[in-house]
């Protein structure tokens, strides 16, 4: 529940993705074809530079493992590819967001409710009920709106996140000279050296190494450095040993690679896409209003009409009649529901923000609110990444530590 593409759906997609290309794998090794959409085969992760050697990946990818690309070489590859640089994912406007508050289907209902009224006023306004009903109807419908935005809308900050990822510069090797240059510019085919300290640029094929070793946190959520090496370890490019992938942090060692991938093309760059082109699920509640609302209105409506053809058949007045049956319709209609629901998961997530719970959706509060149990084992992505000792054995007692573990407190009344 974090603005934009946020570290745990990164890491959940990079796992999902993972399994995904281990069964592709499987079913090629067993000659079986996969069968699945069209645009499931495009997320899958196909690479095929950590199978060869690395004479023969230098060779397809016109560079030399000791002085690197040509810079003609290389700009003819920027030009081709682009820069080094992930793009945000598109950001649905503010006021856009607004507007969507209003299709909520209650929301809805209640607008219909206010136009009904409007229109009963406007056909006998000889009493202003109508009037005073259609306004206050309107009234709850732009509160309700606006207050729900509010909770919702949260400051964006995927631009800021993605700068953060791409290091500003790289040690690169071309034309057999070793520089630094803006990481934006390296390309496809570039020998790059990377040490203790450094963020990965790009994707690497590791061609030289001493004991080098990344963090995956941003991609996986563990925190347990990963040793790389020469050597293909594993088919899938997600699970070998010669990939270091772009914005993962190298916390020991020292090695050389050559850039098979930039931008939105490195595996950092397809997860990240696919986080954020997850659809938004319908939560429970929403599902229950959803099918309250058809009730309600079904109901209203069959009301509204059997009175409606009674007054037909006492000879009442067609615009008494039309407007007695607007009332019986409108008064079906519980105004009240929608500000007792909104108010009440606001609360819930006002309650949950002091426990240091970020809410991104209020309809994602009643889901939260009834989960009893959660089981992962993405230590860094739901913890702080923080070990802390709790006990130690000291003079043959044992002693408990002074932590935010052992110092927090629970009200169950909070």
């Amino acid at each position: 529940m974090t603005h934009g593409v946020n570290e745990l759906e990164v890491a959940r997609q990079f796992s999902e993705t993972s399994a995904r290309v281990n069964e592709v794998l499987e079913k090629k090794k067993k000659g079986k074809k996969k069968e699945a959409d069209p645009e499931d085969l495009k997320k899958e992760l196909e690479m095929w530079e950590h199978k060869v050697s690395v004479e023969e990946l230098c060779e397809k990818l016109s560079t030399s493992p000791q002085d690197g690309l040509t810079t003609a070489k290389a700009e003819e590859i920027l030009k081709r590819d682009g820069p080094n640089l992930l793009s945000p994912p598109k950001v649905t406007p503010m006021w856009i967001k607004y507007l969507l508050c209003y299709t909520d289907i209650f929301s809805m209902l209640l607008t219909v409710a206010a136009a009904l009224c409007f229109l009963g006023y406007g056909l006998d306004s000889s009493t202003m009920d109508n009037l005073y009903l259609g306004c206050i109807l309107t009234g709850v419908v732009v509160l309700t709106a606006t207050f729900g935005f509010i909770q919702n809308a949260k400051s964006e900050k995927t631009m800021e996140m993605f700068r953060n990822f791409l290091p500003p510069q790289a040690l690169v090797h071309r034309d057999g000279k070793q520089f630094l240059m803006p990481a934006s510019q390296l390309v496809v085919g570039d020998v790059v050296d990377v040490k203790l300290g450094d963020k990965v640029p790009a994707d690497l094929r590791i061609i030289q190494n001493a004991k080098l070793k990344v963090d995956n946190s941003s991609l996986t959520g563990e925190p347990e450095p990963q040793a790389r090496s020469v050597d293909c370890t594993d088919e899938n490019p997600l699970e070998t040993r010669n990939l270091a992938f772009f914005g993962t942090l190298c916390v020991d060692g020292t090695a050389t690679g050559v850039v098979v991938q930039t931008g939105d093309r490195t595996v950092f760059g397809r997860i990240a896409g696919l986080a954020a082109s997850g659809g938004d699920d319908i939560t429970t509640l929403q599902i229950e209003i959803h099918k309250f609302v058809v009730a309600i209105s079904i109901y209203a409506i069959s009301l509204g009409l059997i009175f409606f053809f009674i007054g037909l058949g006492k000879g009442t007045e067609i615009i008494t009649n039309i407007v007695f049956t607007i009332a019986i319709i409108v008064a079906n209609v519980p105004e009240g529901l929608l500000v007792t629901v909104t108010v009440s998961l606001t609360l819930t997530a006002k309650r949950m923000a002091k426990k240091q719970v970020l809410v991104k959706k209020l309809a994602c509060v009643e889901t939260l609110g009834s989960t009893t149990t959660i089981c992962s084992d993405k230590t860094g992505t739901l913890t702080q990444n923080r070990m802390t000792v709790v006990h130690l054995v000291y003079g043959d007692r044992i002693e408990t530590t002074k932590t935010a573990t052992t110092e927090m407190t629970y009200d169950v009344n909070d």
